[in-house]
């Protein structure tokens, strides 16, 4: 039987957790920040290889690609500081590092968490680990791919038709494209939430139900928080698919047999 551990035990243990997540996060932040990508031929196929470059590295490598997919046309990006594009591509780096360590921060997280939880909340876990990622995939993609260009192209668009000139800096640029990936990556955390709490009992399923109308208000307030505008389309935007991802968490919910202790 494993021995419990005392309250100052328990906080050296998760600052070693914290540590080597942060050392994680740095150390992948460091790579794509201090190093590019080269392309040689070997045999007569392209291989790709890191190769040191502080200014064309993979940051600002991913930062064009950004650029070139999401900028409308007839919009520029512009820098006003001597330091503002390479604060950017530390940005970058950062976010980078982050996502690419996210298999380390959820376990040693899981770890931490796991001799504190009784074993069907254990299973719990374990089963929508894999669903959670994959959601949060998704909401990164909706929002790369639909919902950002019909945003800027929607906000912008009366600038440009008006033949005004349109100009960003690039870090409101690049803030506002990465705090979208992670809020729309988070809400379409929505359904393992609420399978979660049904699934350890904290929830009826028909909680969700009868509380439909007061979870729209909630998810409308927070689309409203999200969008840089007060049109309430982009707001829509938003909102709609966390509606339906409600839904699909209560019909999923329903059918769970949540266990008690």
């Amino acid at each position: 039987m494993q021995k419990e551990m005392t309250f100052l035990e328990h906080l050296d243990e998760l600052r070693s957790r914290l540590i080597r997540i942060i050392a994680s996060v740095a150390v992948l932040s460091l790579f794509f920040f201090l190093f590019g990508v080269k392309e040689a031929a070997v045999g007569g196929y392209r291989v790709f290889y890191p190769f040191p470059d502080v200014y064309d590295n993979i940051s600002a490598m991913v930062l064009r690609q950004i650029e070139h997919d999401l900028l409308p046309p007839g919009v520029k990006l512009i820098t006003t500081e001597p330091a503002q594009m390479m604060i950017v591509t530390i940005y970058a780096s950062l976010f980078l590092g982050l996502i690419f360590s996210m298999p380390v921060v959820v376990y040693e997280l899981g770890k931490f968490v796991n001799p504190a939880l009784f074993v069907h909340e254990r299973r719990v876990l374990s089963k929508v680990l894999i669903p959670s990622v994959i959601l949060f995939v998704l909401g990164a993609v909706f929002a790369y791919y639909l919902m950002i260009p019909f945003i800027l192209q929607f906000l912008l668009g009366y600038a440009l038709v008006s033949d005004v000139a349109a100009y960003l800096t690039i870090e409101s640029f690049m803030s506002f494209i990465f705090w979208f990936l992670i809020a729309m990556g988070l809400a379409f955390q929505l359904p393992i939430f609420m399978v979660g709490l049904t699934s350890v009992g904290a929830v009826q399923a028909e909680t969700w139900k009868h509380n439909f109308r007061y979870a729209v208000v909630a998810i409308s307030v927070f689309g409203a928080a999200v969008t840089p505008d007060g049109s309430g389309v982009t707001m829509l935007m938003v909102a709609a698919p966390m509606i339906l991802l409600y839904a699909l968490g209560y019909l999923i919910a329903r059918g769970q047999k949540p266990k008690i202790g």
